[in-house]
């Protein structure tokens, strides 16, 4: 077989946990190829490894029969395969033209200067080739959504890609910019060029694809092709396991009301969010990347208010407008990016523990250093937390250590309300049991935990109810055993 495309035998890991594991993947010239599988399957690294923004650890690639070292993204471009990434990152301020030939402009051979007739001649052809009329002179702050995400295709194209790499590339766009994606797509297909599509739209890739690969656990689990596979039998294939033999199912006897969330909406993330966390119980928070599960806690805990709607702490009406209103409060968020928002990485364990509830821990204004090496000390042993010292830096830690101390840190504030988003996201399979239990056991001691993450088998195993999220809206809440993956991800996934 002639492949555009072939990956052979990829493996990656990240921290010591296995993300791809021996994956053999393979791309025909003109063929819309979907790849598919939960969140954490193994897509997105798959699709970075090939485009050149990670080093696979083993296995080798080839295009057109020609093994490619693919370095770094510039590498992956010289070599054909070029990515369209979900999040878009234009040069707002500079042209269409400037942007579509960032970095390799046409330049005289004599002082070379850009030659901004070529560079608009140029990007006007490529941007015909798309079927649309952009002006090549128009800033990117004046297009919409949809028109800078053809001009990210057409950045591809400028660099004579045989292959494009489409990372859920309609999760910001409209019907009608979405109906234009897929046209492009059609006519890219029809001169050869090679697509490998990531989506968790099932219509959409029942539309387009040719064939489906799906991953699961960063494991090829089957090729096959589109025609004829039914969501139901994709579904299956995506989870493919008894969630209930994975992890034993938490039970425990919920109490009152310590949540309640009323109608909350913020405009252009989510709408008529309703629902309540009683004591002791643990509600998971299900549904595909940009679902809007992450906005709807970062908003309760003040990091983006809502515009609309109420929250209700044991019964009384909150106004919670930050986070130091939410601590307050007694509601404690575990961020969902811990390298980003949930610690100061060169501060030793003992500061990033203390950090959030400082105040305590001062007396006229000074820091009661062995009251806070003992409070550090105490949080260190009941979290689990393995370091030389509490004086060593966060930095230094594995990935589970350094989230135990993220969670260690909500907790000395103290919440009675605790906000966990993916806190398991990324760290080895020791240190996930571990804070399943740190989780069961908050649950057991009167705690209200509000649990998101993308692992079903995760939710199935610690909630007590589960919250279903589709495109800003809560679309199902389900008593955890009266239900299972395959119900889950069918509710979640977009009409």
């Amino acid at each position: 077989m002639n492949w555009l495309l072939e990956a052979r035998h990829l493996s990656k890991s990240f921290a010591g946990v296995q993300v791809l594991s021996d994956v053999t993947f393979q791309l025909l010239p003109g063929e819309v190829h979907a790849l598919m599988g939960e969140n954490g399957a193994g897509k997105s690294t798959l699709a970075k490894i090939l485009s050149g923004l990670h080093a696979a650890d083993h296995g080798e690639v080839s295009v057109n029969g020609r093994k490619v070292d693919l370095v770094s993204p510039h590498a992956a471009l010289k070599s054909g395969i070029g990515m369209v990434h979900q999040e878009l990152l234009p040069f707002l301020n500079l042209s269409v033209a400037e942007n579509v030939f960032m970095g390799h402009e046409p330049v005289s051979s004599f002082i070379g200067w850009v030659r901004k007739e070529q560079l608009h001649s140029q990007t006007a052809r490529i941007l015909a080739r798309l079927g649309t009329a952009i002006p090549t002179r128009a800033r990117m702050n004046q297009l919409s959504v949809g028109e800078r995400q053809v001009v990210e295709i057409a950045k591809v194209l400028a660099h004579d890609s045989q292959v494009l790499i489409f990372d859920e590339p309609t999760s910001a766009l409209t019907d009608h910019e979405a109906n234009g994606l897929f046209r492009i797509i059609s006519e890219l297909k029809a001169r050869g060029i090679g697509i490998v599509y990531i989506s968790h739209k099932f219509d959409e890739v029942f539309k387009l694809a040719d064939r489906i690969t799906v991953l699961r656990d960063g494991h090829h689990i089957t090729t096959c092709p589109a025609a004829g596979l039914s969501s139901s039998a994709l579904i299956a294939l995506m989870v493919g396991r008894d969630l209930g033999s994975v992890y034993p199912r938490v039970a425990s006897t919920p109490g009152d009301p310590a949540l309640e969330v009323c109608r909350l909406s913020k405009r252009g993330r989510f709408g008529d969010v309703s629902f309540q966390v009683r004591q002791g119980e643990v509600v998971g928070i299900a549904g595909l990347m940009g679902a809007g599960r992450t906005d709807v806690v970062n908003s309760i805990y003040g990091l983006s208010p809502a515009d609309a709607g109420e929250i209700r702490i044991r019964g009384s009406l909150a106004r919670i407008r930050s986070p130091c209103d939410a601590l307050k409060a007694g509601i404690g968020l575990v961020t969902e990016d811990r390298k980003q928002f949930g610690f100061v990485p060169r501060f030793s364990i003992k500061e990033n523990l203390t950090l959030a509830n400082l105040r305590s821990y001062c007396r006229a204004g000074f820091i009661q250093r062995r009251r806070e090496t003992q409070v550090a000390g105490d949080s260190t042993r009941s979290c689990g937390i393995k370091s030389i010292s509490a004086d060593q830096a966060v930095e230094r830690l594995s990935g589970g250590n350094q989230q135990k101390v993220v969670i260690g840190r909500t907790l000395l504030t103290n919440p009675q309300i605790l906000m966990l988003d993916e806190p398991t996201r990324g760290i080895d399979i020791a240190a996930k049991a571990e804070i399943h239990q740190m989780i069961r056991s908050l649950a057991q001691s009167g705690k209200a935990v509000v649990l998101v993450s993308s692992e079903l088998p995760e939710l199935l195993s610690l909630s007590h109810r589960i919250l279903v999220m589709r495109t800003g809206a809560v679309v199902a809440d389900l008593i955890t055993q009266g239900t299972n993956a395959q119900e889950i991800l069918r509710l979640a996934i977009p009409k």
